[in-house]
């Protein structure tokens, strides 16, 4: 209790046993970005471009699986949430560059982390997956 006679409510993140909570405090405007992060195809994206402006067939050749309707959609709402910027260059034929903006360079930290813990535990997944799917299921 603090000193007004009420239970300390802890903050976000801070739990009693010491170990990390959940966090209970994502807003809607949270929410939205982390669906647009979260998604199949926009980190992936964001690593692309992390190396300088890329051209769409750039990109498109270094994400194999993706088709050119799902990397313009991708493109699109990364640039609608301010994270990538395009530049049309008048020329013959045009071409179009894709870059990371000021605020789409803030996500290379995280980017860069959650895809080393993937190549790091990317074979403990595989073996939880085959014992997983292993498993007799009624």
């Amino acid at each position: 209790m603090d000193r007004t006679g009420r239970a300390h409510r802890p903050e976000p993140g801070e739990g009693t046993s010491g170990a990390p909570q959940p966090r209970d405090d994502l807003n809607c405007q949270a929410r939205s970005v982390m669906d647009r992060v979260g998604d199949k195809w926009s980190l992936a994206v964001v690593n692309q471009l992390s190396a300088g402006p890329r051209r769409f067939t750039e990109v498109r050749r270094m994400l194999p699986g993706i088709n050119q309707r799902m990397l313009t959609s991708t493109l699109r709402a990364l640039e609608r949430d301010g994270l990538v910027s395009r530049t049309i260059h008048a020329q013959i034929p045009p071409r179009v560059d894709y870059e990371l903006t000021a605020l789409g360079r803030t996500l290379l930290d995280t980017v860069s982390s959650l895809f080393d813990w993937a190549a790091s535990n990317a074979a403990d997944i595989d073996e939880a997956r085959r014992r997983y799917d292993a498993r007799d299921r009624p």
